[in-house]
């Protein structure tokens, strides 16, 4: 991957997000939202950011496949594409459309580059507050051009600030989220945008974050920029996270003792 190819995909969420994303924001129209599933919407403006960065990337790189989500939604076979040799881009249009819908923020335009089934390269981007996250193949993570580094946080319990999805979290569960909450410093609700969340903890704005579903487009653009930045992604039984093995459930911490001490407040000895 060249420097150039690099540099050009942040370039192209940010024209993707001024030629479409900004402008629809807080303009859209009933008729411009729909339910894929029940709770689950997409907007014109998905389907047109997505439709205008799977074009091009696939200029850039004229051998590669994209997946994208709304692509998904249409054709969920095309998600075998991921185990694929070579190259494939995986996008997010609007990563927290519920919100983008609502007139609310955040919202973050992702992609990801799988090589040989493997996640290579990232990129999310906040374009109300101009923030790009980027990493490349054997590289660290970078903010806005500046390296950041997550390890380093403290791992006492009770000074870790950090967010649980509980939109999605089964009725089981959520007893164990409530009790962690006494035993973290701060437990937040989460901002229903992943990205958001993934660049909050590579900023250090947090130390952890939960989740219950793990779609790839939402997950393997923040997961491989928080590896790179020294952190940790891994299932509630200690798996490493990849977008090829299918389940539930995630625990993503700043280094390896906060995720210790994460899973510890949420799982105690179980």
């Amino acid at each position: 991957m060249t420097e150039n190819l690099f540099d050009e995909v942040g370039t192209l969420l940010r024209t993707a997000a001024d030629q479409v994303v900004l402008p629809l924001f807080r303009q859209l129209d009933d008729a411009d939202i729909e339910e894929k599933a029940p709770g689950d919407l997409v907007t014109v403006a998905d389907r047109r950011a997505e439709e205008l960065i799977s074009a091009g990337l696939r200029r850039l790189w004229p051998d590669s496949v994209v997946v994208g989500e709304e692509a998904v939604a249409e054709d969920p076979e095309l998600l075998r594409e991921l185990r694929r040799s070579g190259p494939v881009w995986l996008v997010d249009p609007i990563d927290g459309t519920a919100n983008f819908a609502a007139g609310r923020r955040p919202f973050v335009l992702m992609v990801a580059l799988l090589i040989d089934g493997d996640p290579s390269a990232a990129w999310v981007f906040d374009p109300l507050v101009g923030t790009l996250a980027v990493t490349r193949p054997g590289a660290g993570a970078y903010v806005n051009g500046r390296a950041v580094r997550t390890t380093g946080a403290s791992a006492d319990p009770g000074r870790l600030r950090g967010a649980a999805m509980s939109r999605y979290l089964p009725a089981a569960f959520r007893p164990r989220v409530q009790a962690a909450g006494a035993r973290l410093g701060e437990l937040l609700p989460g901002q229903h945008c992943a990205g958001r969340e993934y660049l909050d903890l590579l900023l250090g704005v947090q130390q952890f974050v939960l989740f219950w579903h793990t779609l790839p487009w939402d997950h393997v653009p923040g997961t491989r920029l928080v590896r790179a930045a020294g952190g940790v992604a891994r299932r509630f039984d200690g798996a490493e996270y990849h977008p090829a093995v299918e389940g539930e459930g995630l625990l993503v911490a700043a280094d390896e003792r906060v995720w210790t001490a994460a899973r510890e407040a949420f799982f105690g000895g179980a």
